[in-house]
């Protein structure tokens, strides 16, 4: 076998050591997330034989006191004394179990540096933002020039006037139906009409998550509301009518405005240009949505029915369920044998991408602007590369100024504008000594940035679309609402042609685009935040900041419970030295390291309770009759008395047994278990909705750390305890969830006083949307506040 070189002294050459120590490197790097999961069981074990061995080294000395030393004699003919016999050696435990235990030790210092850490890193998010770019190569946009004439814009023109003739004259919906369907197969494309109850907006518990099935929807259909959706398709005469590319135009048929005709003015010149081309190797859908009953719930039926075909007996159904809806029966005599022939409703092939076109009564003074919304239900976002080539095409081939949605109360505050200053010059600071180090970025853009990156965050938070286009995210299609922002002056002087012209170029490009894909977007991100429509925040940068904040939690829950256990194992000595009729409490000896389990049993029934919070709201709702004022308070009152009944079932599970000496730090391990609670709840969370677990993590992760008994507190006397009793305090207002709510509105939005029905109304519209953040509040946030509290209250 060969043998490392030596050097002169005889050890091993620095080079083979430092070769022999890169396995341990990567070991340590391998076992560092196995390691938070085991600091609890480690840390203990480990205080727990550090003290057996202290008292067995006392109770050593104390038996030695007295003895005569032992002196034997050397044996005649030696010069060497007898040797004793070798001590067994003592095995040094791990060097990721020493980390833990370094970590544990100093849980303070690693909590304070890391939720501070993780603060920084929040605000310099801004700073650390990419520049967007195209990643699938495939897209290539703006490498064809735009085909679309003057002479489409002038019949999508001819089509707004006549509808703005007919609107003057008559509000028949049917009408305006057949007209549009009459323009549509005048492009030798296909019509169909799809009629539609929209659903209601009810509470179901067992359907996060997930698409409802037809049984359900028609469940849960609102007959108070009817409309029909006009469609278009072009079939590709490149493709195999196995995908599709669908562009939604929601359309107001009784009263529709300027921008409604507009916006399908714009749908329609694409269209037209779409239905001569031969380059098309994706069919073309055409949905005029019916906003009589808002725009999403006109696109999520049409998208239902798309994906679920029932045949001709979904809407046998709904003649069923509705009979009291005599426009069902009684449909327009202009399209009533289209909507009423079986196969009326028409399919292409699989979505790849969808476009909402819309333009807003809000107009411009100096340029035309496009808005890009992309917020989908529970934070999820289309891909990278669809808002990409928007802005592209928008900014460089168009000459449009895009925007993406903002806070703008954030924009005139004291302290981003002073921070913002701050890391300007820092930034300068850092180039003057080294030119290539670019940190830092201007004042303005900064402010700007930060309002656009936690509006992001804040709208992705909600898990409430921004628009139609969430939809067709619930399908895995990816898709985005453009809203276009006409100038007041091309308005006023009658240039609505030249507005379609550039509007319609645009979708041009896009859906070109689109269709030189061979797959599905998947090359760029699919988690990222927005700081500018040009720059974006990825993945893995951001969930550094949520990192930091939560990796306190672990380390704080195994030192809490180490620390218990000190006292249990004090307690066993002391009855191991004391005599039989030593006055011992036996009650708590008796209980020893058990104790923990009475925690986990307050913490599982305190969250217990907070899922059945969550559930009341649907059985409240099944009565409409009751105002929201009353909603909520039944659902406080329920709240109440679902947290007292396990106190009389039980035998107050929520309180131990007062005076003895292990009650006294019984809070100790409630917290222990509330982190580890909070730690689970928001890892869980990110990966559903990082935004909400991101909010979540700087509302919880503060409050469960420094949450302390305020008796104790109060008692001390001290500035520092009495200082941390008022932090203690304020957390715990600022953590119940409606002054959360209103310290949320006012921060983020506009503050107009606090009525408490305005808190029912956002739980409601939250639930009803299916949103993550509900369940988030019920089954994390507010069992974890109320566990916090009750530390507080320890006596």
């Amino acid at each position: 076998m060969k043998r490392a070189p030596r050097t002169e002294t005889g050890r091993s050459s620095p080079a083979h050591r430092a070769q022999s120590h890169r396995p341990v490197s990567l070991a340590l790097l391998l076992l560092a997330a196995r390691a938070l999961l085991l600091l609890p069981l480690h840390s203990s074990s480990l205080l727990a034989i550090g003290e057996h061995r202290a008292t067995h080294r006392k109770g050593s000395d104390r038996r030695s006191i007295g003895r005569a030393p032992d002196r034997r004699r050397r044996p005649q003919g030696t010069s060497h004394p007898i040797m004793a016999e070798p001590e067994t050696s003592k095995a040094k435990p791990r060097p990721i179990v020493r980390l833990g235990t370094l970590l544990i030790s100093h849980s303070v210092f690693v909590s304070v540096a890391c939720c501070v850490s993780g603060v920084l890193a929040l605000l310099l998010l801004p700073i650390l933002a990419k520049n967007t770019y195209i990643s699938e190569n495939a897209l290539m946009p703006g490498s064809a020039s735009p085909t679309l004439s003057n002479r489409e814009a002038s019949d999508a023109n001819r089509l707004v006037n006549e509808l703005s003739d007919l609107s003057s004259k008559s509000n028949d919906a049917g009408i305006v139906q057949r007209l549009i369907g009459l323009y549509i197969s005048g492009l030798g494309a296909e019509v169909g009409y799809h009629q539609f109850h929209p659903d209601l907006s009810r509470f179901h518990p067992l359907h996060f998550f997930s698409v409802p099935d037809t049984g359900i929807v028609q469940e849960n259909i609102n007959c108070s509301c009817h409309g029909v959706s006009v469609t278009g398709i072009i079939r590709a005469p490149r493709g195999d009518g196995k995908e599709a590319i669908v562009l939604v135009t929601p359309y107001n048929y009784i009263n529709a405005g300027l921008a409604d005709r507009l916006s399908l003015g714009i749908a329609y010149s694409v269209f037209s240009l779409l239905s001569q081309v031969t380059w098309l190797a994706k069919d073309i859908i055409w949905l005029i949505a019916d906003s009589q009953c808002g725009e999403y719930a006109s696109v999520a039926a049409w998208l239902r029915d798309y994906h679920s075909p029932a045949f001709g007996g979904f809407r046998a159904d709904n003649a069923h369920m509705c009979d009291d809806i005599t426009t069902h029966h009684d449909v327009k005599e202009n399209v009533a044998m289209d909507v009423s022939s079986p196969d009326s409703f028409r399919r292409a092939g699989t979505m790849a991408a969808a476009l909402v076109v819309k333009v807003v009564d809000r107009t411009e003074p100096f340029e035309d602007s496009l808005g890009v919304y992309a917020e989908a239900s529970n934070g999820q976002m289309p891909n990278l590369d669809l808002i990409n080539i928007v802005n592209y095409l928008a900014v460089h081939k168009h000459g449009l100024r895009v925007k993406v949605r903002k806070l703008f109360s954030l924009l005139d505050t004291k302290w981003l504008s002073f921070l913002a200053e701050v890391l300007e010059s820092l930034g300068s600071i850092a180039r003057k000594l080294n030119p290539q180090w670019k940190f830092g970025i201007p004042a303005a853009d900064y402010v700007d940035g930060t309002a656009t990156l936690i509006g992001s965050l804040y709208y992705q938070a909600l898990g409430i679309p921004t628009g139609p286009h969430g939809a067709f995210r619930d399908y895995q299609v990816d898709a985005v609402t453009l809203e276009f922002s006409p100038r007041h002056y091309s308005i006023s002087k009658g240039g609505t042609k030249d507005f379609i012209l550039r509007g319609g170029r645009l979708i041009e490009g896009v859906i070109r685009s689109v269709n030189n894909l061979l797959e599905k977007f998947h090359q760029s991100f699919f988690l990222y935040l927005l700081t500018s429509p040009s720059k974006f925040v990825s993945v893995g940068v951001y969930m550094i900041a949520f990192a930091l904040l939560v990796a306190p939690l672990p380390v704080a829950a195994a030192s809490l419970y180490s620390k218990a256990n000190r006292l249990d194992t004090n307690l066993d000595d002391v009855k191991s030295v004391s005599p039989p009729n030593a006055a011992v409490n036996e009650l708590v000896i008796g209980a020893g390291s058990w104790r923990w389990i009475k925690a986990i049993k307050k913490v599982l029934i305190v969250h217990l309770w907070g899922s059945t919070v969550s559930l009341l709201p649907y059985f409240i709702s099944q009565t409409p009759s009751l105002t929201p004022a009353t909603k909520l308070a039944v659902w406080g009152l329920f709240s109440v008395v679902c947290f007292l009944f396990p106190y009389f079932l039980l035998g107050s599970p929520l309180t131990g047994v007062s005076g003895t000496e292990g009650y006294k730090h019984e809070w100790a391990l409630l917290k222990s278990a509330t982190i580890s609670a909070a730690f689970i709840g928001l890892c869980l969370m990110s990966v559903i909705n990082f935004a909400t677990a991101e909010f979540g993590a700087l509302l919880m992760v503060p409050m469960c750390l420094m949450v302390h008994p305020l008796k104790i507190d109060l008692r001390a006397g001290t500035l520092k305890n009495l200082a941390r009793a008022a932090v203690n305090l304020v957390l715990a207002f600022v953590g119940f969830p409606p002054a959360t709510y209103y310290i949320m509105k006012s921060t983020f939005g506009s503050f107009d006083g606090i009525n408490i029905v305005d808190f029912w109304c956002w739980v409601e519209s939250l639930w009803s949307w299916n949103s993550a953040t509900y369940l988030f509040l019920g089954m994390v946030h507010l069992p974890c506040w109320l566990l916090c509290v009750q530390i507080l209250l320890h006596p």
